[in-house]
């Protein structure tokens, strides 16, 4: 997959990764490289590097000098794809011609390394330690044999020709290999870098996943606590009415709309699953209700049939909104599974104010009688055990030993942020 290059900062437009003249320049610049390298073969004595200082004159074949120029041309123009044929190219027109150009730029890539295969540069070092004795024991010979050095000389003509031999490698191998070295450097820690931009962005987008995820579990319990909560009120309120009337017709509907609730519990368990799935989309939430609402909840729980009432412990205080949205859907997830296994069983709704914490009881006796299987989504005291966490605090949910059934919560009370009143001049 083709990835667009990152803008540099304070180029201009022209100069910047992927523009048109960058592009033409990339596709042209192993030909213009191989041609530079054919011309600049011309610049050199023409003599093996053993008689590079002699009087003497050589005239080697055209042939080979044109060969020569030719072969280290195109090999310097494919040392993009591969590199072995320009260091061999390159050694042999230096021993046979001492053509520097092909030799320059074969030290160079010896350090920079695959120009194709940045992941996989290379080993560098061997190619040097080839280069450097072939390019200062001929020079350093010649500068011997030639009577460049002489006797009288300061440090003789030992040293005289090692600080010659050292001059030429470091001028037509070492300079070259340095420079691609750094070159070498530089690619990686771009690669570096534009990996870990790469990560990061991976692990943002993950994190983006993450969050949309958590935002579709928490629209499915929001969806659960308020849907299902009025389902299974409907039904139990329906399957009451059946029983209790002496009117076929009055009954007929009462098992007609028990029947539609149930079939809405079972299509509401699928709406939560396809919520849950990777691949759904958030809706916006509504407004949740708080402790202040509870009455009504607890009342329209009483007209469907459901005998519940509510004790308070302790003096009540101010708690937070989310506090308060916690312990309302506490209960209304109590109620909701009373209703939906219990049936008619008596319930006891149980808020104890502590200095610190907001605990909350959802209490039912055993049920009297064994109440019809409704659908279940699954989710309910999941999705209340993960509301509850959120908050700071913990639930409980086990039978009790007389049959009932037991919900318990305690909820942190986190004071709520002090109301600025604005005071008239």
């Amino acid at each position: 997959m083709r990835r667009d290059a990152a803008a540099v900062p304070g180029l201009p437009s022209w100069l910047q990764p992927g523009s048109l003249l960058r592009r033409i320049a990339h596709r042209l610049f192993p030909f213009a490289l191989g041609f530079g390298v054919l011309v600049f073969s011309l610049s050199t004595p023409l003599r093996p590097p053993m008689f590079l200082f002699g009087d003497s004159v050589l005239d080697p074949p055209v042939p080979l000098i044109a060969l020569s120029m030719i072969s280290a041309g195109v090999s310097a123009a494919l040392v993009r794809w591969r590199r072995w044929p320009l260091f061999v190219i390159a050694l042999a027109v230096w021993l046979a011609l001492a053509m520097p150009a092909a030799l320059f730029v074969a030290a160079y890539y010896a350090g920079a390394g695959r120009p194709a295969r940045p992941q996989d540069p290379g080993r560098s070092w061997p190619w040097f330690l080839v280069f450097a004795p072939l390019v200062g024991v001929p020079v350093a010979w010649s500068a011997i044999n030639d009577d460049l050095l002489y006797e009288g000389m300061t440090g003789g003509v030992i040293t005289g020709a090692v600080i010659t031999g050292l001059f030429w490698i470091g001028m037509m191998v070492l300079l070259p290999f340095v420079f691609g070295l750094w070159v070498r450097a530089r690619r990686q820690v771009v690669a570096q870098l534009q990996e870990r931009a790469e990560r990061l962005e991976r692990e943002q987008h993950e994190r983006a996943e993450h969050a949309r995820a958590e935002e579709r579990r928490r629209i499915a319990r929001e969806m659960h606590d308020v849907v299902a909560h009025r389902v299974a009120l409907m039904v139990l309120h329906a399957g009451a009415l059946e029983v209790s009337t002496a009117d076929a017709r009055t009954a007929e509907e009462a098992a007609l709309i028990r029947t539609t609730g149930r079939e809405a519990m079972q299509e509401l368990r699928e709406v939560l699953g396809m919520l849950r799935a990777p691949d759904a989309s958030p809706a916006e939430l509504t407004p949740q209700p708080t402790l202040d609402e509870l009455d009504r909840l607890l009342d329209s729980s009483r007209a469907a049939g459901l005998p519940v009432r509510r004790v308070d412990v302790g003096e009540p205080r101010h708690v937070s909104l989310s506090a308060q949205r916690t312990a309302y859907r506490v209960v209304q997830e109590g109620l909701t599974n009373v209703a939906k296994h219990a049936g008619a069983a008596p319930t006891t709704v149980t808020l104890h104010h502590g200095p610190y914490e907001l605990v909350v009881a959802v209490e039912n006796a055993a049920p009297p009688q064994p109440a019809p299987k409704l659908p279940s989504s699954g989710l309910g005291l999941v999705g209340l055990t993960e509301r509850v966490a959120l908050a700071g605090g913990a639930v409980q949910a086990r039978p009790r030993l007389d049959g009932g059934f037991l919900l318990h919560a305690r909820i942190p009370a986190d004071p709520p942020e002090p109301v600025r009143q604005e005071v008239s001049a």
